[in-house]
């Protein structure tokens, strides 16, 4: 910076202008400032130097609960990150994506004691993951996408349960009776496979709790009771790891009329399952999802389903990271609404 400074004839902070503050200077200076960097082989402040002399890293570490090939595959996630970042990038904020274990419902505890970020994001963790503890530990501020509900968090999510019993309000009224549920995972052992009330119920994730209690209320009241309704949990978060789970599901007898499925991947997955069978969608079997992702919108039949404004959810969060950043004061758990989208994966029973 000082021969920068020298060769230009400026201040050293002239020079640092020139890249943290560039209003400040008039653009033929900056110019002139940079033209004379680059023959010098300045490449600007070294962000390590930067970080040591604000305490800040400029990173946002985003806790998944899984691996990121299992994450990538999510549309619901890359739509939700990508909201967020166009709302943190223009300060200067990028994202270090941890990845979850598979085991613990988020990352080892231990990568989150040495990661170099300034805050945490949780991205639906699931209750207890010890990736929490060590946030805490370490003091940073958090927000929560979704799950978990921790006290002294700033919290964004969507009304589950209201949207799951719009999904069965749906179904009832088209006037299915043999109606199944297709969990995602629930970190049960073992993984995948029928599951009774009280293990579905004792989900390790808030939003299976959630949509399960909209589902299951919501037929209770149409008379249909939870012990007739086969509930199924998904082996795999991806549309081929829930296979087997969606097979098993529709090989019961009586085969069910209609799902309930709790995302819309898990959605994707019976309308494959049942196309093998033979069976039409809607015709045979309808199908209800939740989320409202692109592919959603594309398949075939394009699905019905539980429309939560995934953009909007991570705009909120990236709000919400800025907002505890600047160190203003924590905001109360928000949520966003969910709305039933019809399409033409369901019919009348």
């Amino acid at each position: 910076m000082d021969d920068v400074a020298d060769a230009v004839g400026v201040s050293r902070a002239t020079v640092s202008n020139a890249y943290n503050r560039p209003d400040q200077l008039s653009a033929q200076l900056r110019e002139e400032v940079l033209r004379a960097a680059k023959r010098i082989g300045y490449a600007g402040p070294n962000p390590t130097a930067r970080s040591l002399a604000t305490s800040r890293t400029g990173a946002i570490a985003v806790l998944l609960d899984t691996n990121l090939s299992t994450a990538f595959s999510d549309p619901a996630l890359s739509v939700t990150l990508d909201a967020l970042t166009t709302v943190v990038d223009p300060e200067g904020h990028a994202l270090l994506l941890l990845p979850g274990d598979g085991e613990s419902g988020g990352p080892r505890a231990e990568r989150i004691l040495t990661a170099q970020a300034d805050i945490a994001v949780a991205y639906s963790l699931a209750d207890g993951a010890p990736a929490l503890n060590a946030v805490r530990d370490r003091g940073m501020p958090l927000v929560v996408i979704d799950q978990p509900h921790i006290r002294g968090s700033a919290r964004i999510g969507v009304a589950d349960r209201a949207g799951a019993a719009a999904a069965a309000r749906h179904l009832v009224e088209l006037g299915h009776r043999r109606i199944g549920i297709f969990s995602a995972q629930c970190l049960s052992a073992p993984r995948g496979g029928e599951l009774s009330v009280a293990e579905a119920g004792n989900s390790r994730f808030h939003d299976n709790r959630e949509r399960m209690a909209g589902y299951l209320e919501t037929l209770a009241e149409a008379g249909i009771p939870a012990a007739d309704v086969p509930i199924w949990e998904a082996s795999g978060l991806s549309v081929e790891g829930a296979l087997p789970s969606a097979f098993g599901l529709l090989d019961r007898h009586p085969r069910p009329t209609a799902l309930l499925c709790m995302s819309d991947l898990l959605a994707l997955a019976a309308i494959s399952a049942a196309r093998h069978l033979g069976l039409s969608v809607p015709g045979d079997l309808s199908v209800v999802g939740f989320d409202d992702v692109p592919p959603a919108r594309w398949s075939e039949p394009p699905l019905t389903t539980v429309r939560q404004d995934l953009a909007a959810k991570g705009r909120a969060a990236g709000e919400l990271v800025l907002s505890l950043l600047r160190g203003e004061k924590l905001p109360a758990p928000a949520e966003i609404p969910a709305e039933l989208v019809v399409r033409d994966s369901t019919a009348p029973a």
